[in-house]
């Protein structure tokens, strides 16, 4: 022991000392050792828990560009123009089809397709006779349908926020009915009441080798 001026006790001199490292040392470098192991354990599992996997960002614009790509994959079809009164007229306006018989009734007639018309259009009935049968001068139900030979694609367009859903993305957005192309006074008949141009539709979306396509539109 160390006495009142310093010194060692008589016990205690010629012995020597370790050094703090040396008694220390082995204790301080194992305990070491745990928390390296424990921290490459824990990364380990974070790493299990997140997958490693980057899920890459589909953003409004590039859905918008899946989308009309999988329309423009399909093969063009024509449309269908439902023709009502207003569109008879607007029928004999362009020339498209002219009155060829009128019944005793007085609102019922046959309608002829002019060569004109018959570039741009067929009757979906067959013929080249519209058989113009209201059941009344002021039915405004009573339709026929014309079918465009001209084809085209549908239209995508206001994609929606993008949703997720699981592993899949999903995005309202509006299909329109391509007018492209078709004859002006065509396009303005496609337009009157009892023809449907735009529909509400949904698309998934699925990653297919790390990149995202559409899975399907409903």
């Amino acid at each position: 022991m160390i006495d009142s001026n310093g010194n060692l006790g008589e016990k205690w001199r010629g012995k020597s000392f370790e050094p703090f490292h040396a008694v220390y040392g082995g204790n301080v470098k194992i305990v070491l050792k745990l928390h390296a192991l424990g921290a490459v354990i824990l990364f380990g599992a974070m790493t299990v828990l997140c997958g490693c996997k980057s899920v890459p960002e589909l953003t409004k614009d590039q859905a918008l560009t899946l989308i009309q790509t999988k329309y423009d994959q399909t093969t063009a079809e024509p449309i269908n123009i439902t023709v009502g009164d207003r569109g008879m007229q607007q029928g004999v306006f362009a020339k498209y089809w002219f009155e060829t018989k009128r019944y005793p009734l007085g609102y019922w007639g046959d309608f002829t397709i002019t060569p004109d018309g018959k570039k741009l259009f067929k009757l979906a009935s067959g013929g080249d006779v519209i058989q113009w049968r209201p059941d009344s001068p002021t039915d405004k139900n009573f339709v026929i349908v014309i079918t465009t030979l001209a084809a085209n694609h549908l239209k995508a367009r206001n994609v929606g926020d993008i949703q997720t859903s699981g592993d899949l993305r999903t995005a309202a957005f509006s299909e329109d009915i391509n007018l492209d192309g078709i004859a002006e006074p065509l396009q303005n008949i496609a337009h009157n009441p009892g023809n449907k141009l735009s529909t509400k539709r949904v698309a998934t979306f699925a990653l297919n080798n790390g990149a995202w396509t559409v899975q399907s539109i409903q």
